[in-house]
């Protein structure tokens, strides 16, 4: 056999014709013709049959001489590049439309990189070729699949840089390399790496290019992808992480617009008439994942709530998000949680509102799942937002806590934000006090032993109040925890306490005969307990024989026979009048 035909049989993709007659017919057009220093060979010994023939050395010469040819092109290409994010397509037709340049892109890759610094130029040379030939001859794709194969995070980043806002030719390349088991997962997960980078990444590659990629480029990338016919499955396996990170950025674009995101999006518009806004986009780009995956009455849902408005805002940012997860739960439980996880994940960047919005996701869904193993991380979270003077974060906190405390463990966890707790009963919100008052009630059977007798005053001080508050749940829950306190506490902390019981004692009875069944009934309860606490035998036959109506008028009668003894005794002495405000407990 002629060794010459050996040759031809290893590399077939290389014709002779088109080293040969293409070449010649572009000598004088290729960028890269100059005079090239060729290496020489000693002529084969005789009677060596291993050693390369003439044929040989004139098949490696040449493909030296073109090797040479594109390397240096490449170079001068990178070199001319003036666009901030290489949105700008260049095109070579001397030397990328010829049948040369795809056989040689089978050749370089078949002998296989001889250095890792040469495949993030490969990759730019198979787009510019794949930009110049339409209608493709080779099949540049499985050289592809082998470099993304060997080398995944040179060819993602690479083709990141020269087509961020993946034009035809780009996205073809991502389709091949996220349809096939061999790549997909690796570039699936370092175009993830990306997506979490707000406003940027640096990952340098093998040939030291160290130029930022931008977090709105991946998600480019991901919005082609999701407008294909075929989506690739591994996708749904990372669903929950896109969502994560497409709710991460559609925050951080609406916080901050760097220079070069807003050149960037400038070229996306012209080139794909995309969204005014890419926080808008990112929106669209949710939107779609949503619906890929057959979750098209959550985004209308949200759409009827006018969420997706809402998400645009960094002030209501976290009201959609709320939204959001009080929906998802109705289409699959085990999903949610997965997002939560990767939301959690994100808590370590410095992103503002980012807990927030994760602290509004966590509780909408927190009563739903059942998170042993996340109790200690998310009690953190809440018990550091619960410290915030911002209203909405301590809000986000109660709700939160209430669904913990209902957990025997986490409540003896969360006694140490009593004092906390005690400050939001001052204030004039309904639903925080309400919430404030129900954590009490989770706690103080568990920790009541804990009570030292100025913590116990100082609650009581706090509950008589909200016995006439206009909510009745905050009337009810109050009563609830005064109760429990005459109840649980220790000896000495119910002697200090009777003072507070004597005064409780009025607004008790009149509740006693409340509209409301369950307020009268919860009324008579604490009545009951503070008669027995104070050791009123008449207040407990009364209460036996349900005539409570004759004790507030007796104890009336008798509040005012001692604010008049005081009147006199006052008067006599020269000091003030004080109104009285309760009976001295008998004993």
């Amino acid at each position: 056999m002629n060794p010459g035909s050996e040759v031809e049989q290893k590399a077939p993709s290389m014709p002779k014709l088109a080293l040969g007659k293409e070449e010649k017919e572009g000598a004088g057009t290729t960028p890269a013709q100059q005079p090239e220093e060729v290496e020489h060979f000693q002529a084969p010994q005789e009677g060596a049959a291993t050693e390369r023939t003439r044929e040989q050395q004139r098949t490696h010469g040449l493909f030296r001489r073109t090797a040479q040819m594109v390397c240096m092109f490449m170079k001068r290409m990178r070199e001319e590049e003036t666009s901030v994010m290489g949105t700008v397509v260049r095109e070579y037709p001397p030397i990328f439309k010829t049948k040369t340049s795809a056989a040689l892109l089978d050749m370089l890759v078949q002998e296989g990189p001889c250095n890792p610094k040469q495949v993030p130029a490969m990759v730019r040379y198979i787009h510019q070729w794949l930009m110049a030939n339409k209608w493709p001859e080779y099949n540049v794709y499985r050289l592809l699949l082998d470099l993304a194969e060997a080398q995944p995070a040179d060819v993602v980043m690479a083709l990141l840089r020269v087509a961020p806002s993946c034009d035809r030719a780009a996205m073809a390349m991502w389709k091949n390399i996220m349809c096939s088991c061999r790549t997909a997962e690796p570039a699936m997960l370092i175009l993830l790496d990306v997506l979490a980078n707000w406003p940027e990444q640096s990952t340098s590659t093998a040939d030291g290019d160290c130029k930022a990629v931008l977090a709105l480029a991946a998600t480019v990338v991901m919005w082609k992808i999701l407008q294909e016919p075929c989506i690739p499955h591994l996708m749904s396996v990372h669903f929950p992480r896109l969502i994560a990170h497409l709710l991460s950025q559609v925050l951080s674009s609406t916080l901050e617009m760097p220079e070069a995101v807003h050149t960037f999006w400038k070229g996306c518009q012209q080139q794909h008439g995309l969204s005014t806004n890419p926080n808008s986009f990112a929106v669209q780009t949710l939107k779609a994942l949503l619906c890929q995956w057959h979750y098209k009455d959550v985004v209308v849902a949200l759409e009827d709530e006018r969420a997706w408005d809402t998400l645009l805002c960094a002030d209501t940012h976290h009201c959609a998000v709320g939204v959001l997860a009080s929906e998802m739960p109705h289409a699959c439980i085990t999903l949610c949680s997965k997002i939560a996880f990767h939301m959690l994940g994100l808590l370590g960047k410095d992103m503002p509102y980012w807990d927030l919005a994760t602290m509004a996701f966590l509780v909408e869904i927190l009563e739903r799942l059942a998170w042993n193993e996340w109790h200690e991380r998310v009690l953190d979270i809440l018990s550091k937002n619960l410290q915030s003077e911002c209203r909405e974060r301590h809000r986000l906190a109660l709700r939160g806590l209430v669904v913990l405390g209902k957990n025997i463990s986490m409540a003896i966890r969360m006694w140490g934000l009593h004092a906390r707790l005690m400050e939001i009963l001052r204030e004039n919100d309904s639903d925080v006090v309400n919430m404030s008052i129900i954590l009490f009630g989770c706690l103080f059977p568990y920790n009541g032993t804990k009570i030292e007798t100025p913590l116990a005053l100082k609650l009581a001080d706090m509950l008589l109040p909200l016995f006439d508050n206009d909510d009745s749940e905050v009337q009810l829950r109050s009563m609830f925890i005064f109760r429990d306190m005459i109840d649980f506490s220790s000896e000495m902390i119910k002697r200090a306490l009777k003072k507070h019981v004597c005064r409780s004692l009025l607004p008790l009875s009149f509740h006693c005969h409340d509209e409301n069944q369950r307020m009268a009934k919860v009324s008579r309860a604490t009545l009951h307990s503070s008669a027995m606490l104070l050791q009123r035998k008449d207040l407990l036959e009364v209460l036996q024989l349900e005539q409570i109506w004759s004790f507030g008028m007796v104890r009336t009668a008798q509040k005012r026979r001692i604010q008049a003894g005081e009147a006199a005794r006052a008067h006599c002495s020269g000091r003030p009048v004080l109104a009285a405000w309760s009976v001295r407990p008998r004993g």
